[in-house]
């Protein structure tokens, strides 16, 4: 497989597909120090020079006193390849550490979005990239089906509250396998987050369930993403996607007894 041409097909058909980038915007990629979204910005660094449209790239990352090791080298790395890239020290956020040490994902992220729009403020963006993955649709579908009772995953494309912000997630297409790959290559420095390293939890599960059933079922969330995109709302119970007049199924009774034999 050439990496470097599965990548940018990927990523340039979910961008044009979900229209998710347009003439004239300024796209500030969220790094969060990690493979997926490293690979995210080469990936834009690289379409930028091709695209039909014109669009400029930065990069920022928010400090939430998380990492577990310095994050200057990345930045050295980014500047020897000539790229934009702010680090903002969320005061907020470390005081939370010492606060609520032992506060959720939930409450943590809340602060982050926070943190993402004042900095994509600041930077003149009016786009924001987020490193999701394949693998992260597949496992945002399962975990809100299972436990939230929602048929719902993270959005392609969306707005912020205000429409400031258009947010995008283009490796919407791309898995984990591929960005890992991808980003060992790249030789920038990878810096990992104490929440990853968390053992126990819903997400590590749910890695878990995949990854047995991919040793069998090689395309599960190949077919997962396609599902997402190819849904029969009339097969499922929201009435509000009912057909009103289809004609109404017999009234439903005993079931006849199951012959078995002679």
């Amino acid at each position: 497989m050439d990496l470097d041409k599965t990548l940018l097909r990927k990523v340039g058909e979910a961008i044009a597909r979900f229209r998710m980038i347009r003439d004239g915007d300024r796209v500030a990629v969220a790094l969060s120090g990690g493979k997926d979204s490293l690979t995210l910005l080469e990936a834009l660094v690289r379409l930028q020079k091709k695209a039909p449209v014109e669009f400029a790239v930065c990069a920022f990352t928010v400090e939430q006193g998380k990492f577990l090791r310095p994050i200057q080298p990345l930045g050295e790395w980014l500047l020897g390849r000539g790229i934009q890239w702010t680090c903002f020290r969320d005061n907020p956020s470390l005081g939370l550490l010492v606060e609520q040490p032992d506060h959720g994902c939930d409450l943590c992220s809340r602060f982050r979005r926070r943190a993402v729009y004042e900095i994509a403020r600041g930077l003149g963006a009016n786009v924001i990239a987020f490193g999701h993955t394949a693998d992260d649709f597949c496992e945002a579908f399962l975990r809100n089906a299972l436990f939230t009772g929602r048929l719902s995953a993270l959005p392609a494309v969306t707005y912020s509250r205000q429409k400031e912000f258009r947010l995008i997630r283009p490796l919407v297409y791309v898995s984990e396998q591929v960005t890992g790959a991808f980003a060992g290559r790249l030789g920038a420095p990878v810096i990992p987050c104490g929440c990853s390293q968390r053992t126990g939890t819903l997400r590590q599960s749910l890695r878990g369930f995949f990854a047995g059933l991919e040793r069998d079922y090689p395309h599960l969330k190949e077919n997962m993403l396609s599902a997402m995109g190819n849904i029969e709302p009339q097969r499922l119970l929201d009435p509000r996607y009912l057909d009103p007049e289809l004609p109404e199924e017999p009234a439903s009774g005993p079931l006849p007894p199951i012959v078995t034999g002679s």
